[in-house]
């Protein structure tokens, strides 16, 4: 870690003195909060002990002197900053998890509202507990919405309103309850429900991949609305795409009697290589808006944490198409001997002091030491990420195209999730410097290898042998990946003229949970390849489910017994299989469904702005209410929590990881920066809260809690949620299914 530069906020001496002459006092304070100094000395103060179950979601109000927090035990607890010490603890009842709880802006922080796992929205007004202790706790709601059907997972509130609160849920509705018009409405489903307050209808909205039309239940998992423009809405749920509304140009809203449409938003967001995975349990589980509301934060379950800018304007925002995915992975021959132009000139004068340019030179050689020696890769393409991320505007571009070169290089020994991905686009970046270079084409055929795209990385091994024929290295590569193409080729031979379907191979008989389950590790290849080319393939073992099931809410719930009634009808079949039936039924509108094929001729998939950043590190499979979020009034850091009972901070610009530390004994899940303090709230699996303050004698990298120091070695920590990510089983079940099931789990904190 030592390999890393200097911080890029400063000296907080200078910022200290500069307060004294600078009328922008403000400015200053806002850079202050979350200075690199302040944030390396993190350590655990204190802990809030007043819950009896996982703490599932805190928040501070709007001047930071208070702190709400929800939990299994379906209380809300309200925490007094400066003493440290419980208020108020409310008796809810509600009768599933707390997922979210706010206070209501602009009311004094007397009204708070929750959600929950029993699909119910209610409203408190604290001040009907003046005067009683913290075991009078007993008040009656102001307000209960009952019209969602679904787990209540993310609550909103816009600055400045006290009369609204905007809540998303797994039902596939985002609803708006304003106090005015009402403070309760019947429970779904009942006869008289005609509760008019569905702002999204995503029933019919969730996308397997970016070329399939909208069709299946997107189950909302996070919400938030901007700050700074409180008519944009971030919503994300079941899918991997994230999408940015203006509720300005949303239709009427409407009762849930009816299923709507999907309605247009303004922006998709998704990093590329998640697009087109067709993957059933890739989904998010935070999204939010940064301070300033130019930038989102996606937190995807089995995958990292993404940043990207809210406008498809600036120079290093890519909004692209279907199309765009898999010309990525495409080598498109030279016309007229040139493919592209290069984007920067090789005559560009640059800038870099001489003191700089020995810094990058000796960044640089450590990469390629790493590389060369095959150790301390995390380290080389730290290195390379400070030339590239502290210099890159301004460094030569030989100097970039090494960098970009060396830094896929790292990333395909590395082979942390996506790595792979992170390596092709470097290699595109390098191709655009210069095209006659033989790097980017040959580190680009070694991650198409890696993607098990054979064809495509034979195109690119001999492109890079026409550049060099005499290079004994691109020699072999080019006889190794026919030799690949041979053995997959005489596989596929065997399969066709081999022994009959049907029949069980190795004498191996697959269980249900073989079937249901598939191990990420050992079908790597398959998975990162798109899903239109996995379809068009021959994958013998990839298996499809269709199913069929009675169950229907709680009408279908045994309460005493915790039990689910119903029945549940399996179909599982091999893809492609010419036995499935694929016409003649009628989906839950009244309207006729067409077929795939038809679908995908009709759709016109919409352009999604790609990823500008990545944070790697933790672990985020174990629960679906992890956040990662913004830290400071200005944002420039990201903090997470993780599987591993850590959470972790990175420099929000370069990516860099600053601070991990021990917040929990299972999972934190919730991170919550005070508004004007450099404090930070976790919660997760553990019945406390716990306050982080810069209390540290001195700066360090990791951090621990009261019970004892943080000893694990930082790199050691990084790799295991790394193979606990890549190993992560992923359900083909489809995901409305098991989410039905789900709902009867007494506890969502538990991990999976």
């Amino acid at each position: 870690m030592a390999i890393c530069g200097g911080f890029h906020d400063g000296n907080i001496h200078d910022l200290l003195d500069g307060r004294c002459v600078d009328s922008r006092q403000h400015d200053a304070n806002r850079s202050l909060q979350m200075h690199s100094s302040l944030v390396q000395r993190l350590s655990h103060e204190k802990d809030l002990e007043g819950h009896q179950g996982c703490v599932n979601a805190i928040s501070w109000n709007s001047s930071g002197s208070l702190l709400i927090s929800g939990s299994d035990d379906t209380r809300i607890n309200i925490w007094s900053y400066f003493g440290r010490k419980l208020l108020h603890s409310i008796d809810t009842g509600h009768s599933a998890n707390i997922f979210c709880t706010k206070f209501v802006p602009e009311t004094s922080d007397e009204l708070v509202v929750s959600g929950a796992g029993d699909s119910e929205v209610r409203l408190f007004n604290l001040s009907r507990l003046d005067g009683r202790g913290t075991e009078e706790n007993a008040i009656p709601p102001s307000a209960l919405f009952q019209c969602h059907t679904g787990r209540v997972k993310k609550l909103a509130v816009e600055v400045g309103n006290p009369n609204v609160v905007w809540s998303a849920c797994e039902d596939g509705t985002m609803r708006q309850h304003d106090f005015r018009e009402g403070n309760s409405c019947p429970p779904a489903g009942s006869p008289q429900q005609e509760c008019r307050s569905v702002l999204l209808d995503l029933r019919s909205g969730s996308k397997k991949s970016l070329a399939d039309p909208p069709k299946g239940v997107l189950a909302l998992k996070s919400c938030d609305i901007s700050s700074t423009r409180p008519h944009l809405i971030l919503v994300g749920g079941s899918d991997a795409f994230a999408r940015l509304y203006d509720r300005r140009m949303l239709p009427p809203m409407t009762s849930c009697r009816k299923k709507m449409a999907p309605p247009p938003c303004v922006n998709y967001f998704c990093p590329m290589h998640l697009s087109d995975r067709g993957r059933s349990s890739l989904h998010l589980t935070h999204v939010t808006f940064s301070p300033n509301g130019e930038e989102v934060l996606l937190s995807y379950s089995g995958e990292h944490v993404y940043l990207m800018n809210v406008n498809s304007v600036g120079g290093n925002v890519m909004k692209y198409t279907a199309a765009d995915v898999s010309k990525l992975t495409t080598f498109t021959p030279w016309p007229n001997g040139v493919e592209m132009q290069p984007t920067v000139s090789k005559n560009y004068p640059h800038h870099l002091t001489a003191s700089q340019l020995e810094k990058c030179r000796s960044l640089m050689q450590f990469a390629e030491a790493s590389l060369k020696e095959g150790t301390n890769y995390y380290n080389g393409i730290e290195a390379c990420n400070e030339v590239l991320d502290g210099h890159g505007q301004v460094i030569e571009p030989a100097l970039m195209l090494e960098c970009l070169c060396t830094r896929a290089a790292l990333l395909l020994k590395r082979k942390w999730k996506n790595d792979v991905h992170m390596a092709i686009r470097d290699c595109q970046r390098a191709r655009m410097i210069d095209t006659s270079s033989v790097r980017p084409l040959y580190y680009m055929s070694e991650a198409l290898s890696q993607l098990g795209k054979h064809k495509e990385a034979l195109e690119f091994a001999l492109s890079a042998q026409c550049l060099s024929p005499s290079d004994p290295k691109l020699e072999e590569r080019v006889r190794d990946i026919k030799q690949r193409l041979a053995a997959a080729e005489a596989e596929k031979n065997n399969k066709v003229n081999g022994a009959p379907r049907s029949e069980p191979r190795g004498a191996r008989v697959l269980s249900l949970g073989d079937i249901l389950f598939r191990s990420e590790a050992s079908s790597d290849a398959s998975q990162d390849v798109p899903r239109s080319e996995r379809e068009e393939s021959d994958y013998d073992e990839e298996m499809e489910v269709d199913f069929e099931t009675s169950i229907s809410g709680d009408e279908g719930r045994d309460v005493e017994s915790n039990v689910l009634h119903g029945s549940l009808n399996l179909r599982i079949h091999r893809r492609g299989d010419s036995s499935r039936e694929t016409a003649g039924t009628n989906d839950s509108c009244g309207s006729p469904s067409s077929s795939s094929q038809n679908d995908k001729i009709l759709y016109q998939p919409e352009a999604v702005i790609d990823m500008k950043q990545r944070y790697v590190g933790h672990c985020n499979v174990g629960t679906d209410i992890k956040q990662a979020n913004f830290l400071g009034q200005r944002g420039e850091y990201v903090a997470s929590g993780s599987d591993d009972g850590r959470w972790f901070i990175w420099e929000k610009r370069t990516g860099r990881l600053i601070k991990m530390l021990l917040g929990d004994e299972a999972v934190v899940n919730c991170v919550q920066c005070h508004p004007f303090d450099c404090v930070v709230a976790t919660s997760g699996i553990d019945n406390t809260i716990k306050i982080w303050t810069p209390s540290a004698p001195a700066p360090s990298i990791v951090a621990g809690v009261a019970a004892g120091p943080e000893t694990a070695n930082i790199l050691d920590a990084m790799e295991n949620n790394e193979r606990r990510l890549i190993h992560n089983r992923e359900i083909i079940l489809p995901f409305e299914i098991l989410e039905r099931f789900r709902m009867h789990e007494s506890a969502e904190c538990a991990q999976s």
